[in-house]
Formats: C-alpha cells, structure tokens, sequence
C-alpha cells in the first residue's frame, strides 16, 4: 500500500464523481490515457479493479474494494489539503510562537514585538511565560529574552547594553556623573536579593562601593517613592527610569554613574533550530526596538 499515491486517489474521486475516465480527464487537466495509467497505477497498488469498466459512453461503476478505497481515500485527501493549508498559513507567519521573558523586557521590548507581529499577522498565536531569571531554561520556548547568557546549547543575539543609574536626592551628590567609590556605605534602598540584584551589588563592589543598605522592597516606583522621600539613593536600570517622573522631579537628581554598572540584554533560542517566519520576524523586530532604546540611552 506504500505506493498508493495522492495523485492517484484524487483521480479515483473525480472518476467517481464525474461518471466516466473521459470527464475525469477534461476537469482534471489530464490525457484519458494518463487517467487510465494513474488507476492501473492504483489498482495495483490495492492489489484489485476500483472500477467496472462497460466500455463505450455508459458511466464507469465503483466496486466494492473500489467503494472502501475512495471512502478512505477521500479522508486523506481532506488531510492533505489542510495540511497544505496549514503549511501556508505557516509560511505566512500565520503559526504559533513561545516567547520566555522578564519583567525589563516585557515592559518595554516585547510590546513592541507582540505589537507588530499582531499587526502584520492578525492570525499568530503568540504565548507568553516570565521564566524564573534564578534558573532560566529554554525548554521549548522558541525565543527567551534575558539579561545574562544562558548555559546549554544556546544562541543568542545581543539586544542592548543598559546602564545602571543613581537616583538621589537634589543637591546630594555633585552635579553630573558621580563616581561608583562616592556610593560606599551610602544609605540605599534596593531591591531584595535577586539574582540581578546580587550581579548589581557584585559590580558595585568590584568598583569600590559597598552601600549601606537601609530597606529592601520590590518595584521600582516604590523604591523611586522611598528615594523621594528622603531614606537613602537608588542604582536603577536605565530602563526602569524610562518615562518615570524621577527626570523631571525638582526633589530628585538622575546621575549617570563611573563607572556605570552595565547589563546586557540577549534574545536566546535553541541551537540549531530554523527559525518559523514568525519567530525570524520576531528577533528581527526586537533587534530594532531596541536599537531604538540604545539611542535614548
């Protein structure tokens, strides 16, 4: 049954349907002669005759293994065109995409993604997962932004290099960028020890700075709040600070630092791995997104 063809089933239906080899031929595009071959072809694939043949005009009649045939046949004809159709749609970006992420990139980066590929492909199924930034695993995500590499058979592109930056009160440190030294056993609110947090004290440390620090909590306008009023500093993200009031706030001062602790972003993806239209389409827009951010920094 192995050389049972497509071609050949879809001949088989139009027979059936139109009544003689002759019709089949004219609506199929195909010589009489070739619709004869491709059922020869088929009955002896099917070891049997699909067709009683009377000769002459009279209509061709289906046999019983022909009937078990064409029933099943018409089945697979019906996967084959969804099937194709879904091959298209997928080559039209029109497919499923798994996108890992973090809270940096999924406030400023991936909205952007998400945005575009919507627009272009209204059909897309995008899903989206925040990974665990202590222990971050591709697994079957076909994208994964992250600000570290990841170990295993991975790649990446570089998507941007963020600063970190002080924020403090007006008047508390010179104007213009301050010296990482001058922040140690400075008063400072931070987050609690995240991974990320732990990389930023490290750096913090390695330029000679050991803040003292006063109070731990999440979010980075609850920290810009605590800054404002009063407790200590913050070293911040560039792009936490991104649209925050802390720029235009009389009561805050926003200092680049020297040197200024820097984090890479990467888009990772399994190695190896050809890329859907759409996951392309997606590294594509989130490489320029954010070469747009690194023009603001």
């Amino acid at each position: 049954m192995t050389d049972v063809e497509l071609r050949h089933l879809r001949t088989m239906a139009a027979i059936a349907e139109e009544g003689t080899f002759g019709r089949a031929a004219g609506r199929l595009g195909y010589t009489q002669s070739s619709v004869s071959q491709q059922i020869a072809a088929l009955e002896k694939a099917v070891g049997g005759a699909v067709f009683d043949r009377p000769g002459g005009p009279r209509p061709v009649r289906i046999t019983p293994l022909g009937e078990v045939v064409l029933a099943h046949g018409r089945d697979l004809l019906r996967k084959a065109e969804a099937l194709g159709d879904a091959v298209d749609r997928y080559r039209a970006g029109h497919g499923r995409i798994d996108i890992g992420t973090f809270q940096g990139a999924t406030r400023l980066i991936l909205p952007s993604v998400v945005r575009r590929l919507l627009s272009e492909h209204p059909g897309c199924d995008i899903r989206l997962s925040e990974v665990d930034p202590r222990n971050p695993r591709i697994g079957d995500l076909d994208l994964l932004f992250h600000y570290d590499r990841i170990d295993g058979d991975v790649e990446h592109v570089g998507l941007v290099d963020e600063p970190h930056l002080l924020v403090a009160a007006s008047g508390a440190f010179p104007e213009g960028p301050v010296g990482v030294e001058l922040l140690d056993d400075v008063p400072m609110v931070a987050w609690p020890p995240t991974s990320h947090q732990k990389w930023l004290e490290r750096a913090l440390a390695n330029a000679g700075a050991r803040p003292r620090i006063v109070f731990r909590t999440t979010g980075h306008d609850t920290i810009v709040s605590m800054v404002r009023a009063g407790i200590g500093s913050a070293v911040l993200p560039w792009l936490a600070l991104y649209g925050s009031d802390a720029w235009s706030d009389e009561r805050l001062t926003v200092h680049r630092l020297r040197p200024s602790p820097t984090c890479t972003w990467y888009l990772c993806w399994p190695a190896g791995r050809n890329h859907s239209p759409l996951a392309a389409r997606a590294i594509d827009i989130a490489v320029e997104a954010a070469r747009n951010l690194a023009d603001q920094m």
